[in-house]
């Protein structure tokens, strides 16, 4: 006796030998490896299915999609939403001071407390961003500031800006 089967690929219908079964051969006609199944024994019991339940199946796909769009939108999110600071949004006055202390920090070579003041303005980049062109459109530099070149004080603007994206 022999086992029949169709092929998976060109569906022609092949027959290979009992002691074949549940092993991989290649399809005479178009050479796609197949894998040839057991032949069926009379004490195999039919295995019972149900039918799909349409409603739970839509469920099902929703959910998917819902988390294929969120893990998207994780995926491409790129900056980090800001802490709100006390009372909502960040005073002007104070990221002021925040950044003069960068500039101030990154002119006297102290670059890991540049670092950690860089990461308190960064969240207020468009406050921030006004700022710092503020600050270069002084015509008299801040008092902190007074004694930092200017091409030194453009470096060090253009690479929080560069920072904050």
């Amino acid at each position: 006796m022999s086992i029949t089967f169709h092929c998976e690929c060109c569906k022609k219908k092949i027959t290979a030998p009992d002691n074949a079964g549940g092993k991989w051969g290649k399809c005479p006609y178009c050479n796609h490896k197949c894998y040839i199944p057991t032949p069926k024994s009379d004490s195999d019991e039919e295995l019972k299915l149900a039918p799909i339940n349409e409603e739970e199946e839509k469920k099902y796909e929703k959910i998917i999609r819902e988390t294929q769009n969120l893990t998207g939108v994780l995926l491409h999110q790129t900056e980090i939403p800001p802490e709100p600071a006390e009372g909502g949004k960040n005073d002007d006055k104070e990221l002021t001071v925040q950044i003069i202390k960068y500039l101030r920090q990154m002119a006297d070579g102290q670059l890991d407390e540049a670092q950690k003041t860089a990461d308190k303005i960064v969240p207020y980049k468009r406050q921030a961003k006004a700022i710092l062109e503020n600050i270069l459109l002084a015509e008299k530099p801040e008092p902190e500031l007074a004694n930092v070149p200017k091409k030194a004080l453009i470096g060090f603007v253009r690479n929080i800006i560069t920072r904050m994206g």
